[in-house]
């Protein structure tokens, strides 16, 4: 899955709290921050797993706000064996 969280959700400890929160469930993949403000992620991983992770994404930390999460079913290459936060 590809999900593009937006509203304040940088500087807040989103990537972190999300790669924990992945790393709680099970989920692979990495996080990252856009330039517009917004954190991409790409999640891999049971079904159940992913949907769990996706609700977190919803809320995210305590001191996000988040407005917005789209989520898009997309064929990824790289098979994730962990979760990373990503620095491009």
């Amino acid at each position: 899955m590809r999900l593009q969280v937006s509203g304040k959700v940088q500087g807040v400890w989103y990537r972190a709290s999300a790669k924990d929160n992945a790393l709680s469930l099970g989920v692979k993949g990495k996080v990252w921050n856009e330039i517009n403000g917004d954190v991409g992620i790409i999640a891999q991983g049971p079904q159940e797993q992913i949907d769990k992770f996706i609700e977190w994404c919803k809320q995210g930390p305590p001191m996000a706000r988040v407005e917005e999460v789209k989520v898009e079913i997309v064929n990824y290459e790289e098979v994730f064996s962990s979760f990373v936060i990503s620095r491009d």
